[in-house]
């Protein structure tokens, strides 16, 4: 089964404790690009999240959206910097001894001086992990069904253009020798002039047999051209893993094929086809790069 490169999936789960949602999006790109946008108390799962990942996805640029929310009610704990507040102290009854003022005697003054009472809270959200585990394995599953469907309908047309691409080669090989048997007749047409004329040039007889002998006959190309064909049917058709860059490889031997059949077929006919053949194999070439 062919799969898109490009998808979204989401997921969101929720327990008494936690929530946590999980977006996955993706784009072409030749090689696995993992992007992820979360807070630094999630990072310490990074490497579990990208095993996840890799399990669905070959190729493609991953942006991946994860957020949470705490439900527990916080375990709220107040330390006295006993050590500050006795420099503080020392501090004051200084400054009353040089000012001839009054020293503080009462806790409240002292507590409203900076970082006096900390604040700690139990942050220990390790009971999240299977969760944000779960969450991340649902949204790749809906992540991965959008990109099947959209592989199914690349694949099907590539079907289509296939069919086109066959029906124009077959109509290139009935022209074929036609095209021969025209260029043999010019040829023998300039072979008989030459032997009439008085200065018979037999470097140009030389040089016509050669570009006849090598140019004209396109049964090489057309055969070469009908495999590749059948090979990309095949690839599509036993897709069990990533197949993009085989079919990126194999349109770019089609496309050559093609480009040479169009430099040696004399014929205005062969070569309209083989400007429409070469709009078709654009269009699965930009197709293809869709592909994983």
């Amino acid at each position: 089964m062919l799969k898109s490169m490009t998808g979204f999936g989401a997921a969101a789960i929720e327990t008494e404790d936690y929530k946590v949602s999980v977006e996955v999006k993706a784009v072409n790109q030749r090689f696995l690009e993992i992007n992820f946008h979360m807070g630094r108390q999630l990072s310490q799962w990074e490497d579990a999240l990208r095993k996840c990942i890799k399990g669905v996805a070959a190729r493609g640029k991953l942006d991946v959206y994860v957020s949470f929310a705490d439900k527990r009610e916080s375990q709220a704990h107040i330390r006295v910097n006993k050590g500050l507040v006795l420099a503080y102290q020392q501090a004051l009854n200084e400054m009353s001894d040089v000012l001839h003022l009054a020293r503080p005697d009462d806790v409240q003054s002292f507590a409203a001086f900076p970082d006096v009472l900390e604040i700690e809270s139990d942050s220990d959200i390790s009971g999240m992990k299977p969760l944000l585990l779960q969450a991340m394995e649902q949204a790749l599953a809906n992540f991965d069904a959008m990109r099947a469907a959209e592989g199914s309908n690349i694949e099907a047309d590539f079907a289509a253009r296939l069919k086109k691409l066959l029906s124009m080669r077959a109509k290139v090989s009935e022209l074929a020798p036609g095209i021969v048997q025209a260029y043999r007749d010019h040829l023998q047409q300039t072979i008989a002039e030459a032997l009439q004329s008085q200065t018979f040039d037999e470097t140009r007889l030389i040089q016509e047999t050669a570009i006849y002998a090598d140019r004209v006959d396109i049964t090489e190309e057309l055969v070469r051209l009908g495999s590749h064909f059948q090979q990309f049917q095949q690839i599509v058709a036993q897709s069990a893993e990533p197949v993009g860059r085989k079919l990126d490889f194999l349109i770019q031997e089609i496309n050559r094929e093609t480009n040479t059949i169009g430099s040696k077929a004399n014929s205005t006919e062969a070569a309209q086809l083989v400007v429409d053949m070469k709009s078709e194999i654009e269009k699965l070439r930009e197709q293809v790069q869709n592909i994983e």
